[in-house]
C-alpha cells in the first residue's frame, strides 16, 4: 500500500512538471482560436506546422538564437578557464588573504544582478563594450564564475594530496599537475559548472536587454520578449518560438547528464 501510495505521488509529480511541456507543444500546433476556447481542450483538434513555416520566414529566429549560442558558448568558456584558475589557486596553494578572497567571491552573489546594471553600463560604455556579444558574455560570466570556483575548490579539496605529490615527484610543476592530475579528476565538477554556465548565457535577458540595442544582436529571450503586441499576440508564433528556444538546452542537459558523476578518485591511490 505504502509502495502504491509513493508511485502514485511520483507519477503525479513527473506528470505535473510535464504538462507544461506538452502544453507548450500542443500550443505551438493549433490555431489561436483553439488555445482560447472554455473549457480548452487538451489534445490539438487540429495539428499544423504552419505556425514554425511562418515563423522561420517573418521573423530572424535563427540569427537570435544564434546570437544565444555564441553568448553561452562564450560565457561557458570564460567560467571554465576562470573557474578552474581561482579554483587551483584556492585549492591548491597557501598564500596569504586565500580566506578573505575566497569570502570576497561569496559575497558577491549576494548582489542581485539589477542592483549592478547600472554601474556596469557606465563601465562597459566607456570600454566600448556597449551593443556587442562579446559585453554580454563579461557581464554573464562574472556572475557565474564565482560559483564555478566554489564548485571546483570543494571537488578539488577531495583529491588526496599524495596524488599531487607523486606527480610533483615524477617532475610536474603546479602547471603540470593542474593539467595532468587535477583537470582530469575533477571533470565531473568541470562538466558541472559548464552546464550551469550554458544554462546561464542561454537565459540572458536582463542585461541583453538593457546593452543591446540592434536588432541583429539580440539573444532569442529579448527576442522572444518582443513578441508581445500592443493590441495581438500571435499566441501560436510565441509557443512555436519557444519550443525551438528550449530544444537545444534540453539536448545538451541529456547529452552531458550522463557525466554527472562524482567519485572519480576513488581508488586512485591503490596500486
Amino acid at each position: 500500500m505504502t509502495r502504491a501510495l509513493l508511485c502514485g505521488a511520483v507519477g503525479l509529480a513527473c506528470a505535473a512538471a510535464v504538462f507544461p511541456v506538452y502544453w507548450m507543444l500542443a500550443t505551438s500546433l493549433r490555431p489561436t482560436r483553439d488555445t482560447i476556447t472554455y473549457p480548452p481542450d487538451l489534445w490539438p483538434r487540429h495539428l499544423r506546422w504552419s505556425a514554425y513555416a511562418e515563423l522561420l520566414q517573418t521573423i530572424p529566429l535563427g540569427t537570435w538564437l544564434g546570437n544565444t549560442a555564441v553568448v553561452s558558448a562564450g560565457v561557458t568558456l570564460v567560467c571554465l578557464v576562470l573557474s578552474v584558475l581561482g579554483a587551483y589557486a584556492l585549492s591548491h596553494f597557501e598564500w596569504r588573504g586565500r580566506g578573505p578572497f575566497g569570502f570576497l567571491l561569496l559575497v558577491t552573489q549576494m548582489l542581485p544582478e539589477a542592483l549592478l546594471v547600472i554601474p556596469i553600463f557606465v563601465i562597459f560604455r566607456r570600454a566600448a563594450l556597449l551593443d556587442t556579444r562579446s559585453g554580454l558574455v563579461l557581464a554573464d560570466a562574472a556572475f557565474v564564475v564565482p560559483v564555478g570556483v566554489w564548485i571546483l575548490k570543494s571537488f578539488m579539496d577531495t583529491i588526496p594530496r599524495e596524488v599531487r605529490e607523486a606527480a610533483r615527484i615524477d617532475g610536474c610543476g603546479p602547471a603540470g599537475v593542474l593539467w595532468r592530475v587535477t583537470l582530469p579528476l575533477s571533470l565531473p565538477a568541470l562538466i558541472t559548472v559548464g552546464v550551469i554556465a550554458f544554462f546561464d548565457g542561454w537565459n540572458e535577458y536582463l542585461f541583453a536587454s538593457t546593452f543591446i540595442t540592434t536588432s541583429d544582436l539580440r539573444p532569442a529571450a529579448v527576442g522572444l520578449a518582443s513578441f508581445i503586441g500592443e493590441l495581438a499576440t500571435p499566441v501560436e508564433l510565441v509557443f512555436a518560438a519557444t519550443v525551438l528556444f528550449s530544444a537545444p538546452p534540453v539536448v545538451f542537459y541529456f547529452l552531458m547528464q550522463r557525466y554527472f558523476v562524482s567519485g572519480l578518485t576513488s581508488g586512485a591511490l591503490k596500486g
